[in-house]
């Protein structure tokens, strides 16, 4: 990572990257997907389906995957999807929601650290989720001081368009450039920063890590850590931001 130049400015998607969601919107994914028939789908499905790329809206990759599966329900519509999402992911009655499941990923004190070094109006989160999902997740875990912005779901198109990394960078006040770095666990996220002339940087998910190493293989070996390569990323790193610390130097 020495060889790339530092990095200025931090973006940081939220899913796999500072939210461990294998428990949360992974398995809203496939509750949905079963609750409708479709009852192929399995974790894999939705990583290999992510790999591909064009997967940024989970709501839209359940419908998508009902409808793909021979034997998921042909006549559901989008709304009701997205009923059925969030009754698992955000709760039922006395039933608490997938949400609650959810950790951070980094420690608190690397994600200091790097808001050390990276100052102030360079620091943001661009993610799919809902803005009401964004900021309870950045609350619940005090993180919200940390970053100056979010642009999330309902402010434009999504990953892999170029539109949230430059709408982020037009509120921090700050211009495309490769001293942007845009942190994500899919293609979608890498594309995106390199569409707008930023740099991409991947980052394994932990149940991919987990998976990797009891099958002996390296941390960047699973079907997204190849896609993000693919698709021109600097580097997949590992888990915890510790890898990310050498991009952004301590004397800028």
């Amino acid at each position: 990572m020495t060889s790339f130049p530092p990095g200025q400015v931090l973006l940081l998607d939220m899913d796999g990257v500072l939210a461990e969601v294998s428990k949360s919107y992974r398995a809203s994914i496939l509750a949905t997907c079963h609750e409708y028939g479709a009852t192929s789908v399995t974790f894999e499905t939705v990583a290999l389906w992510k790999a591909r790329g064009g997967c940024n809206n989970d709501w839209k990759l359940s419908y998508d995957l009902i409808k793909s599966d021979p034997n998921g329900v042909k006549d559901i519509t989008y709304e009701q999807v997205v009923d059925t999402f969030e009754k698992y992911y955000q709760g039922d009655g006395d039933k608490p929601g997938l949400c609650e499941l959810e950790t951070l990923i980094p420690a608190h004190e690397t994600l200091k650290e790097l808001r050390r070094r990276c100052g102030k109006n360079a620091m943001a989160i661009v993610t799919g989720r809902p803005r009401q999902d964004c900021e309870k997740f950045l609350k619940l875990h005090n993180l919200d001081d940390l970053f100056d912005c979010c642009v999330c779901m309902e402010d434009g198109p999504p990953k892999p368009d170029p539109f949230p990394i430059l709408r982020a960078l037009e509120l921090l006040g700050q211009t495309p450039g490769k001293h942007v770095i845009m942190v994500g666990d899919t293609p979608d996220d890498i594309r995106s920063a390199i569409s707008s002339g930023c740099r991409g940087v991947g980052v394994a998910t932990p149940e991919n890590v987990e998976k990797a190493i009891a099958e002996g293989k390296e941390h960047d070996t699973c079907s997204l850590s190849i896609a993000m390569k693919e698709s021109g990323a600097d580097v997949v790193m590992k888990p915890g931001f510790e890898d990310l610390l050498d991009i952004f130097p301590i004397n800028q």
